[in-house]
């Protein structure tokens, strides 16, 4: 602990001193260009002044300039079409690329105090994630709606909470360089979780910028064999311009997990008192399981602009101008996973009952099957997907019209799925199976005014691996303004039809073999959201039907239902403030026609209440409350560690636990500060059942602290 303080200590105090003249110049320059500012009269334009005139520049205000010196040309601003006034105007800003289509998404950068409290990303959206366990284990949102429906590596889906992926990785638009530094830590040396982040942005130009972000999450393993190693890194450089665009990035995630396979019954943990939870017993730590999951991804999405109206030098862009836009993606995206084994027995000592009632010691293995080696486990996977797309935007009278933007492109997927069979014993060669997949899709949307904003899109695969495979989708917006606060009513519909996943119908490996001929899932959804921003409210309802729906039973073997499951959700969120008191409520309602084949929790929530207040006005602010989740009992899934997936589990039900942490976070000027005391209420309240997962459960009380860090200069 102490070497990493140290550590810490000296990275910071090099960044100061590196900062420390940054700074002062900054503060020199935006000094003189005040004064250069009100002696011309003028030079405030829409992105602002700019940051990257030159010193000599900057001085104009405060000498006269040297009429001897050739003036040197400032830098266009930023005139991307993809970027509002409202959002050129922000000092930095973050997005994220679509993928298909050639737009962007805006987002906030992480400073803010609000939210700093929850240091697990599974829990950040909506009422949370059920999960294993510790910080960078498998996870899966307890909302339905919130689960990846995607058929591609289904064996890294349990990380989506922590993985990069071409549609999350970050861009930036900065004025100053920026470096943002993160560091949480928990428990003992021995069982320590830690969490460190560090990400740099900086533009070249107004338009042109790159970033790296890097991640790495863990746990030393509070649990008997549950260590956890999660890196995770994306490299990104974007263009922006006038009429050309270009993002691509670089990403690398590397997981490794053991798998402890969870305890031997719930009794290790409702019933039992053990001094250290790693004396816990637990059914694959004797077996010294582990997964290592391994994915390089490299992607490229360019575009370009011509406009069909002459461009004048007041044309901040081409967002106003009918426009044709042409652009090219190309994505390649590989992963791997490797599970190994060997044979070993745990001993449940609560297995069975004799004729007098009392407990009898049972033996047992994790895994019934052992085909290819009954004495160890080597599982080999491997997945990749070169995906090139062709697409062209046209913008008929400007991008903010009742009709802003009709898209079309075609597209083409090459999979190459690997996998140790039968057939490698005779050929010393993994088996390789290559598909193809063409596809067509298409969108048009448009706003009327501020009022409207509406979208509809569809993908179709007419042949290949994927033939006949639909996705249609549709989107609306209304907004009105009671007493200048925007009200906001959407509304969705989508319906997909789409083939099994490769995995889902070929596997071989030593504890599970099939080769299945499922049918297509069809999937239909309508979803009602209605919010009001300024008043920190949020209500939205889903209703679902799944036909031929696949997923795992309670064997952990794949199955198919024949017919149609109904899912029906309701979700509220709202936020109360009395003074500096808030009380964050989000609670979701769940109901599924078919427990055996969708099981969901009744009731879900997640309630935040905290008091936050300035210690030091408008230098420290302060919050300390608690958090708490909870759901009501029902067939919670299991979790399979040869195949990371999450299975129907039919043997114990899970819930009626709350979970409470008790939080204090503060913020001085850029820094933020972090202390928290996981699982309060152990051994005080509760069935002393603390399990989201069959068999695996929660981290124990455990003291948290960290810091946060922002370098802007």
């Amino acid at each position: 602990m102490w070497r990493s303080s140290i550590r810490i200590l000296l990275l910071a105090c090099a960044v100061l001193l590196v900062a420390g003249p940054v700074r002062s110049y900054a503060q020199r320059f935006d000094a003189r260009t005040l004064m250069r500012s009100q002696k011309n009269g003028n030079n405030t334009g829409l992105y602002g002044d700019n940051p990257y005139a030159s010193d000599e520049e900057s001085e104009e205000g405060a000498e006269q300039a040297d009429t001897t010196k050739k003036e040197r040309r400032i830098r266009k601003p930023l005139e991307s079409y993809f970027f509002s006034d409202s959002v050129r105007a922000l000092n930095n800003f973050r997005w994220h690329v679509d993928r298909d289509y050639n737009r962007v998404e805006i987002g906030p950068i992480d400073t803010m105090l609000a939210d700093f409290h929850i240091d697990y990303p599974v829990y950040r959206r909506g009422v949370g994630d059920m999960t294993v366990g510790a910080l960078g284990q498998a996870s899966q949102p307890l909302n339905f709606f919130d689960r990846s429906q995607s058929t591609d590596f289904t064996f890294a889906r349990p990380y989506d909470a922590y993985t990069y992926d071409m549609e999350n990785v970050p861009f930036y638009n900065v004025k100053k360089p920026m470096i943002h530094f993160t560091y949480l830590e928990s428990g003992q040396k021995r069982y320590r979780e830690e969490h460190f982040a560090i990400m740099t942005a900086q533009n070249i130009s107004p338009s042109t910028g790159f970033n790296v972000d890097y991640k790495s999450r863990g746990t030393r393993g509070l649990y008997e064999w549950s260590r956890t190693k999660n890196h995770n890194l994306s490299v990104a450089v974007s263009h922006t311009g006038k009429r050309y665009s270009v993002h691509a990035g670089f990403i690398n995630n590397h997981i490794e997990q053991q798998e402890n396979g969870g305890v031997v019954g719930e009794w290790a943990i409702a019933d039992t008192t053990f001094q250290m939870p790693s004396g816990v017993p637990t059914r694959l730590a004797g077996a010294e399981a582990q997964n290592t999951y391994r994915n390089n991804a490299f992607f490229i999405t360019q575009s370009y602009g011509i406009p069909l109206a002459p461009v004048t030098e007041r044309d901040f862009s081409i967002a106003d101008l009918p426009a044709v836009f042409v652009g090219h993606s190309f994505e390649y995206n590989s992963w791997s996973k490797v599970y190994t084994d060997h044979y070993a027995t745990y001993t449940d000592e609560r297995g069975g009952r004799d004729e007098n009632g009392n407990f009898v010691p049972t033996e047992g293995t994790y895994y019934e099957n052992w085909y290819l080696n009954p004495e160890q486990t080597r599982d080999s996977l491997y997945e990749r997907v070169v995906s090139n797309r062709l697409f062209v935007q046209a913008q008929p009278w400007d991008r903010n019209g009742v009709v802003g933007t009709v898209d079309g492109g075609v597209g083409i997927d090459l999979h190459t799925y690997s996998q140790f069979g039968l057939r490698s014993y005779l050929s010393g060669r993994y088996a390789k199976v290559n598909k193809t997949s063409f596809f067509v899709y298409g969108a048009v949307g448009g706003k009327i005014k501020k009022y409207v904003d509406w979208d509809a899109n569809f993908r179709f695969y007419p042949s290949g691996y994927r033939g006949g495979d639909l996705d249609i989708g549709a989107r609306v917006a209304l907004k009105g303004y009671l007493r200048g606060h925007p009200l906001i009513l959407e509304g969705s519909f989508s319906t997909e039809r789409r083939s099994p996943g490769y995995w889902q119908e070929n596997l071989i490996s030593n504890h599970y073999m099939w080769s299945h001929s499922f049918a297509k899932e069809n999937d239909t959804r309508f979803e009602v959201k209605f919010s009001v921003p300024d008043f920190a409210f949020e209500a939205a309802a889903w209703q679902a039907v799944v036909t031929d729906k696949i997923y795992y039973g309670s064997d952990s073997q794949v199955a198919q239902h024949g017919g149609n499951v109904s899912l029906t959700g309701v979700y509220a969120r709202k936020d109360f403030r009395l003074g500096g008191l808030h009380l964050d409520h989000r609670v979701l309602l769940q109901w599924s026609t078919n427990q055996n084949v969708v099981p969901v929790p009744l009731a879900s929530a997640f309630l935040s209440y905290y008091y936050e207040f300035w210690v030091v006005r408008d230098v420290l602010r302060l919050q300390t409350g608690l958090d708490g989740r909870y759901n009501t009992k029902y067939y919670a899934p299991g979790y399979n560690p040869a195949l990371s997936v999450f299975y129907n589990q039919r043997e114990v039900e899970l819930g009626n636990y709350p979970y409470m942490d008790f939080f204090v976070t503060a913020k001085w000027k850029r820094m933020r500060i972090f202390l928290k005391y996981q699982h309060l209420n152990k051994g005080l309240f509760g069935n002393g059942e603390y399990f989201s997962v069959a068999r695996y459960p929660l981290n124990p009380g455990m003291f948290k602290m960290g810091i946060s860090w922002g370098f802007y200069d």
